[in-house]
């Protein structure tokens, strides 16, 4: 059977909406990933939107639960049922069905549809919540209905919001299987495995903690997959369902050593880890020193620690890929469309990894050696720092031998690092959080862009809000707020495009547009009144200024994606970008810095595009016709059922919201300007073209006329050569003079030893000092010399007690210094020239106390 399936098309048959996968990145500051089905409603049940024509949904949500509050990373491998990665079956009602609904549709489901004896089943409800007994009294016998406290069942977004009572269905799995003390209904055991929520939103708490009974209330359901698999497969780990077991054999088949039970948890959390993984880059969350990247490196490498534990020396996750893709590629598109790409970063990762994981577990272990209880927080950092292992890596190795890390000073180690990386995303804000956009859905709804064909319009302005998104009537002169029209022109920040700018007028210049965005799919515009003033219901001229220049960066990094695939591979993908007026900037999948030739080769390709003049065409595509027609989806992107594909005749075809040129000949010419590396993987390409394009050459041809006035010379590179070989004599005849300068050195003798102590102007003191040595059978020398800003020392001793490398250590702080060396030789390095003739009497002195 398949569950996902079946659960959908259970509830689609009872007017649910199904619903896509929302992406593992949520559109939500106050989340790392998207953890649970209800994240991409809570908007719905906040109110912040208006419901749905269809008020009801069902989908299937691949969660992670890796990462921030909600993280599960250090039981995986030790328990049956936790994992990085699962899939969260769900049905919501947005004020419309509730507890009658919501219980007697999971009943149904559990046992009709999938089957389930009812004597294995139990479920609980909130102490004082009275509705739900008599309700779960209609399909389940009393002494099976259980009633707990807020702990258990009492649900809340927060501190203040929606709330309410829960109620979960357990299935027992057995007294035969387990019968420890905590195997009983409410204990802590696996007799008695939750597989499904049933949240019931009644109340709204307000800030003194009262709960307000809310006037529709709604239902969020939650039921685990890979658990009910699990259960219906009969087994009693997720890990020996067909969810991970075929993944587990796989690792088997390709690994020397085999299943034992002492060692069968490292095979779980390759498993799981993969998964994870695999489907996290699908979505365009690469590996990466902070944020979720960081949360994908870190549990790669917890799963090639494991398998360094199981005889892994080298890459070997590939292969695990190409099992999960069979098995999971027709739910997940992504696994399969980006199938190589995903091999191909996790094999650069691992071979990453395991260049440095012998030396940090041959630390690890030493340490170990002088471990009692606490393992040393400083050596934990060097681990992290040096070898690339995360923290809960090391906690987790300690764990197996019943050890803890000082956490306080790995964190003390941490934050004297400078370099200490924070993971970063960013929200937008909270004042736009909490605008007035639920007030402008209801009263006004979504507005039309109107962009594609034109940079200006006749529009009326139907919303606005000042620079707090609280809605007014009105902006003055001089005050800055947001304007909403009923059709825009202006194009609103979207998959790498910026905003589109320009003004609004009526008869006369009234209004500055600075920006452009769109807010819970509301297009709108900040606006800053330069005269007169901005009403609701007044129409006004919107005219857009800075477009085709836009335009033309972003059909140019559509070429340059095609171009970049034709010289480096059809596995490079795109990683980011960001087109202005000004410039574009193109980050890609790639392991290595590009070539002088490769690039060259790229620049070349795109203008060739360029001068062919394709014709650039746009249509709207049933997204799977689209990618049948080979458009390129951007990565962690969320498409609906219908896509906007930009297609340029055989070059280019991918799926995209923005504005483009309508034929590539509009784009004039086309310069990379940089490329450099992001991160592990991944690198930016830097370019121009329009009417930037055309600055940049009229200064590269100044630059150029420039040169040759400064060389002389109409042939640049002849001038340069030129110059080059007059600066190579130039230096020979300077390091002859040097070597043939003869400074007369003051030298004393004590003791039979001939002493040199001197500041020299001229020549090569070392060599001076190396003469020395060599013409004299007792010598004692130390000399200075000015260097720019800098002072030099050098000293040489031969056959005398004072040792040149403390003699050097002695002298070198006066200067501002430091250094040392041999017995015989040493030299230095100092920042204080002023103080050369301080340091040279002191040398002195020095030596006479030590010879």
């Amino acid at each position: 059977m398949n569950i996902r399936k079946e659960f959908l098309d259970f509830f689609a048959k009872k007017g649910h909406n199904i619903i896509k996968s929302a992406p593992l990145v949520p559109d939500d500051a106050t989340l790392l990933f998207t953890n649970a089905g209800m994240v991409q409603f809570k908007d719905i049940f906040t109110g912040t939107v208006p419901v749905p024509t269809i008020p009801r949904a069902t989908s299937c949500q691949l969660c992670i639960r890796a990462g921030g509050k909600h993280n599960d990373l250090e039981n995986v491998g030790y328990t049956a049922r936790h994992h990085t990665l699962f899939e969260m079956l769900g049905n919501f009602s947005f004020g419309d069905y509730f507890k009658k609904d919501a219980i007697s549709n999971a009943w149904e489901f559990l046992t009709i549809n999938l089957e389930l004896p009812i004597e294995k089943l139990w479920v609980t409800i909130h102490d004082t919540d009275d509705e739900a007994y008599e309700l779960w009294k209609e399909h389940i016998s009393e002494n099976r209905i259980m009633r707990f406290g807020d702990k258990d069942n009492f649900w809340s977004m927060g501190e203040i919001g929606a709330c309410g009572p829960c109620s979960e269905i357990f299935y027992d799995q057995g007294e035969e299987n387990f019968n420890g003390p905590e195997d009983k209904m409410g204990g802590e055991g696996d007799r008695f495995l939750e597989i499904w929520n049933l949240v019931f939103m009644q109340y709204d708490r307000d800030s003194s903690g009262k709960l307000n009974p809310l006037p529709k209330p709604s239902i969020d359901t939650g039921m685990g997959l890979e658990r009910v698999i699990a259960i219906k497969e009969g087994v009693l780990n997720n890990f020996d369902s067909s969810a991970f077991k075929p993944l587990v054999d796989k690792i088997e088949s390709i690994c020397d050593t085999k299943i034992t039970p002492s060692n069968i948890g490292s095979f779980r959390v390759i498993a799981d880890h993969v998964r994870t993984v695999a489907f996290m880059l699908s979505q365009g969350i690469l590996f990466d020193k902070v944020g979720r990247g960081y949360v994908a490196r870190r549990i790669l490498r917890r799963a090639v620690r494991h398998g360094y534990l199981l005889g892994f020396r080298k890459a070997f996750m590939g292969e695990i890929i190409e099992k999960l893709t069979l098995m999971m590629g027709d739910s997940y598109s992504d696994l399969k469309e980006k199938y190589k790409f995903i091999q191909e970063q996790v094999n650069l990762e691992e071979e990453r990894f395991f260049k440095t994981i012998a030396n940090g577990m041959e630390l690890f272990n030493q340490e170990l050696k002088s471990t009692k209880d606490i393992f040393s927080g400083e050596v934990a950092f060097e681990l992290y720092d040096t070898h690339g292992f995360p923290l809960d890596l090391t906690q987790d190795m300690l764990r197996e031998k019943n050890l803890t890390v000082d956490n306080n000073k790995f964190d003390k180690c941490m934050d004297e690092q400078k370099a200490k990386a924070k993971a970063a995303w960013k929200g937008s804000g909270d004042d736009a959080n909490k605008g007035d956009f639920k007030k402008i859905l209801d009263e006004v709804g979504v507005n039309d862009f109107i962009g594609y064909d034109k940079n200006e319009s006749k529009s009326k302005i139907v919303a606005l809000l000042n620079d707090k998104f609280q809605s007014v009537d009105i902006l003055n002169t001089k005050q800055t707020g947001w304007i909403m029209l009923d059709k825009t022109p202006f194009y609103a920040t979207s998959g790498g495009q910026n905003g589109d700018i320009g003004a609004l007028e009526d008869g006369e210049h009234i209004a500055i547009i600075s920006e452009t965005k769109k807010f819970f799919g509301i297009n709108m515009s900040k606006v800053e009144v330069a005269s007169s003033t901005l009403n609701i219901g007044e129409d006004v001229d919107a005219i857009v200024v800075n477009r085709d220049e836009i335009s033309k960066h972003h059909s140019a990094t559509h070429l340059l994606q095609s171009a970049l695939k034709i010289v480096l591979g059809e596995t490079v993908s795109q990683a980011g970008s960001l087109n202005d007026d000004k410039r574009l900037r193109f980050d890609f999948t790639y392991p290595k810095a590009m070539t002088k030739d490769q690039l060259d080769e790229v620049q070349d390709l795109v203008n060739s595009m360029i001068a062919h003049n394709i014709v650039g065409n746009t249509e709207e595509l049933n997204i799977e016709e689209a990618k049948k027609k080979g458009a390129i989806a951007m990565f962690g992107e969320k498409y609906g059922n219908i896509v906007r594909v930009v297609e340029f005749e055989d070059v280019s075809v991918e799926f995209c919201g923005g504005t483009h040129v309508t034929n590539t000949g509009h784009i004039g010419s086309f310069y990379i300007t940089k490329e450099s590396g992001v991160s592990a993987g991944v690198r930016r390409i830097e370019a121009v073209c329009g009417l930037s394009a055309i600055n940049y050459a009229q200064d590269a041809v100044e630059k150029l006329a420039t040169i040759e006035l400064e060389v002389k010379n109409k042939d640049i590179v002849q001038g340069i050569n030129k110059l080059k070989e007059q600066i190579k004599q130039l230096k020979i005849e300077l390091k002859d003079a040097h070597a043939n300068v003869t400074t007369p050195l003051n030298e004393l003798e004590i003791d039979g030893i001939k002493v040199v102590v001197d500041i020299v102007e001229h020549g090569d003191i070392k060599k001076l000092v190396d003469d020395m040595k060599n013409g004299n059978e007792k010598i004692a020398t130390l000399l200075l010399q000015v260097k720019g800003d800098k002072v030099m020392l050098v000293a040489g001793v031969k056959n005398a007690k004072i040792k040149a490398g403390d003699w050097i250590k002695a002298v070198a702080p006066i200067v501002g210094g430091g250094g040392g060396g041999r017995p015989d030789f040493a030299q230095a390095g100092g920042k204080d020239p002023s103080k050369i003739n301080e340091a040279k009497e002191f040398a002195l002195e020095f030596l006479k106390d030590n010879i």
